[in-house]
C-alpha cells in the first residue's frame, strides 16, 4: 500500500500542481498570432506617374517665379559669358526674385526680352508641324527647350533718369558726366586722342551722342564692346535704345556649364569710382 500511494504521488502530483496538466506543454512557447491586417504597399508603377506630375510641377513652377538656365548664343558678352562661333557655349542661372523687390542696378548682368526694333534679325525656333510644335511649347514649360522669343544678355549701365553718353579724354563712358570704371571690358574700339577719337574726322567706334534714360527703363551694354548690338545700335527706336523694366526676365547670377567655367558672374559697380 505504501509503495502503491508513493508511487501515486509521484505520477499524479506534478502534473496538477497548477492544474494545466502536462509540464512540457506548459514550458512549450506558444505562436503568438497577431490580428492585424497586412500593411498594403502601393506599387512603385503606381506612384511613378505621381512622382513625375509632381516634379513637373515644381519645375513649372521654379522656371516660370525662381530662376531660369539659358544659353548664351553669341560673343557680345566675351569675355564674360562664352558664346563664341564654335565653342560650347556657357548656360547661365538667371534668378528671377530679386527684381520682384527691386531694380535693376549699374553693373548688373540682365537676361531680358527683345523689344520690337531688337528682333529684325530674330526667327523662330518653332517647328512648322502643329505636333512638335506643340511638344517645343511643353518642354518650353519645363525648360527643356527655350522659349520662343528673343531673349537678350547685357549688362547694365545707366538706369532711369541717368544720362550716358560717350567718350572723355580716354575714351570712357560717362553716366551724368562722371567716367565709368569698367574692368570687365577686355575688347572694344580703338580710341587714341587726338587721332581716333570722338572729334575727329574718323571718329571712334566707341563715340555715342548723350541720352537720357527715361524712368522704368535701363541703357544695356555688351561687355565686347567692339561686338555687341546693344542699346547703342537702337538709338533710333521709339525707347532710344533703351529696355523697359518690364523686359527684364532675370539678373545671371551663375555659370553652370560647361563644367571648366562654372562660378558665379561678378557685378561690379561701374559707377561706384
Amino acid at each position: 500500500m505504501a509503495d502503491s500511494s508513493k508511487e501515486q504521488a509521484l505520477s499524479s502530483g506534478p502534473e496538477n500542481q497548477d492544474g494545466t496538466g502536462n509540464p512540457e506543454e506548459q514550458n512549450t512557447p506558444r505562436p503568438q498570432t497577431s490580428h492585424r491586417s497586412p500593411k498594403k504597399q502601393r506599387s512603385f508603377f503606381r506612384e511613378l506617374p505621381i512622382l513625375i506630375g509632381v516634379a513637373l510641377v515644381l519645375s513649372i513652377v521654379l522656371q516660370a517665379f525662381v530662376f531660369r538656365v539659358f544659353l548664351i548664343p553669341s560673343e557680345s558678352m566675351e569675355p564674360t559669358l562664352h558664346g563664341c562661333a564654335g565653342c560650347t557655349g556657357d548656360r547661365i542661372v538667371v534668378e528671377k526674385i530679386g527684381y520682384r523687390f527691386g531694380d535693376p542696378q549699374p553693373g548688373d548682368v540682365v537676361v531680358f526680352k527683345g523689344p520690337d526694333s531688337w528682333n529684325t534679325h530674330y526667327t523662330s525656333t518653332r517647328s512648322d508641324n502643329v505636333v512638335m510644335r506643340g511638344i517645343q511649347e511643353v518642354g518650353s514649360w519645363v525648360g527643356l527647350v527655350p522659349p520662343d522669343e528673343n531673349d537678350l544678355v547685357k549688362r547694365v549701365i545707366a538706369t532711369g533718369g541717368q544720362t550716358v553718353e560717350c567718350c572723355d579724354e580716354q575714351g570712357r563712358v560717362l553716366v551724368d558726366g562722371k567716367p565709368l570704371d569698367e574692368p570687365y571690358v577686355k575688347m572694344d574700339y580703338p580710341f587714341t586722342p587726338g587721332v581716333q577719337d570722338c572729334q575727329t574726322a574718323v571718329q571712334s567706334g566707341r563715340c555715342f551722342a548723350p541720352v537720357t534714360v527715361p524712368e522704368g527703363h535701363v541703357w544695356v551694354m555688351g561687355d565686347n564692346r567692339s561686338n555687341s548690338a546693344d542699346s547703342r545700335a537702337h538709338v533710333q527706336d521709339e525707347l532710344q535704345g533703351t529696355i523697359p523694366l518690364d523686359n527684364i526676365i532675370g539678373q545671371a547670377r551663375f555659370i553652370v556649364l560647361p563644367p571648366s567655367r562654372m562660378g558665379s558672374i561678378s557685378s561690379p559697380d561701374p559707377q561706384s569710382n
